[in-house]
């Protein structure tokens, strides 16, 4: 009998150690959020709903040429593209400053380069939440 009520003892044992590690996976798996994944690439509903339309700048550059020039601007988070749009001016000026210095090379070979100061001197004026990428939707050299 003893032989009997110890394999019974350590089937009863295993049949509660693999419910418990089945119920663990479960609430794992269940409650794994696929959104939260570190690294991952934002997707374009998230991108579209944090996204700022900047209107289009037209302005000289510094060779006497001209530009007509437009921004897609995309932020962390709904407040942040709230703000930015109340700092529409802001966001202009900061255009045109960084425009007027350039020359019609530099958006030959350059583009990148100005996306990237722009972003940083955004963020430099923004409070609730930052810039994340800056992308250029129309550009027009005269």
């Amino acid at each position: 009998m003893t032989k009997v009520s110890r394999l019974v003892k350590t089937m009863m044992i295993s049949v509660a150690i693999l419910a418990i590690g089945g119920i663990a996976a479960f609430m794992i798996f269940w409650n794994m959020d696929p959104n939260n994944h570190k690294g991952s690439a934002a997707s374009i509903k998230k991108i579209e709903d944090y996204a700022y339309e900047t209107p289009e700048i037209t302005t000289d550059l510094n060779d006497d040429s001209f530009v007509r020039i437009q921004f897609q601007v995309i932020t962390d988070s709904k407040e942040a593209k709230e703000e930015l749009g109340n700092r529409d001016f802001q966001l202009k000026n900061i255009l045109i400053k960084e425009l007027t210095t350039m020359e019609e090379e530099d958006f030959k070979t350059g583009l990148t380069n100005l996306e990237e100061k722009v972003k940083t001197k955004i963020n430099e004026v923004m409070t609730s939440g930052k810039v994340t990428d800056v992308y250029t939707i129309n550009k027009i050299l005269q």
